[in-house]
């Protein structure tokens, strides 16, 4: 299992390790990472939990030439390892995004929701602010502009098709993200990146109206 698991995690490096919107070989790694920690702490399966986050991003629809948030590739590839759970670790990938302020979260084994909380983690906090902007920077939209006011959209095709300001996306996702943490681990973490947000977007608009002249 542990050969699979780097291999896996070799190949995803391969296909993501020049992106530049913020879904990177290093965003990747550091979900990979919070996926196994919080694993330990809520003892679920931890091959399905690194599976799942390893990939969660290969078919991303953001991303991806479909765009249909299928896991195309990432089927592909379980099925290329021949492991027993093609199933439930591509079930975790199409369920794993955030899909609209008033899209109900459909993720249910405990696996998924661990994964799906790292993933979180990962955008959030300081590098969940890097992030936002490089993604922002990368679909070329407005850093902010005051008279766009946020949405809070009620279906994933509203959400998928917004093409709203960067410090809009703050409103409409990032700052929602605290209280729909799956895990008490999780929620933990959640506390103080959520914080830095807070305090980052007071400074950002002080500053956007010359606060310190």
């Amino acid at each position: 299992m542990n050969s699979i698991i780097q291999q896996t995690a070799d190949y995803v490096r391969s296909q993501c390790e020049h992106d530049s919107s913020g879904h990177d070989w290093w965003h990747i790694y550091r979900v990979w990472r919070n996926a196994r920690a919080i694993c330990e702490r809520e003892r679920a399966n931890t091959f399905i939990v690194e599976l799942a986050a390893l990939l969660h991003d290969l078919d991303d629809w953001k991303l991806s030439e479909q765009g249909d948030g299928k896991p195309h590739r990432a089927r592909a590839w379980l099925e290329d390892c021949d492991v027993d759970c093609v199933d439930i670790v591509c079930e975790i990938i199409s369920h794993v995004s955030f899909k609209g302020a008033g899209v109900a979260n459909t993720m249910e084994s405990l696996e998924g929701l661990i994964v799906q909380d790292a993933d979180r983690l990962d955008a959030i906090g300081a590098v969940g602010i890097g992030r936002a902007f490089a993604y922002g920077g990368h679909k070329h939209r407005q850093m902010h502009n005051p008279d766009i006011e946020p949405s809070s959209h009620t279906s994933f095709e509203a959400y998928k098709g917004s093409n709203s300001t960067t410090v809009n996306h703050f409103h409409e996702k990032l700052l929602l993200l605290k209280d729909r943490m799956n895990t008490t681990t999780a929620r933990r973490i959640a506390e103080g990146r959520h914080s830095v947000m807070v305090q980052f977007l007071e400074r950002f608009l002080t500053e956007w109206e010359g606060g310190d002249v």
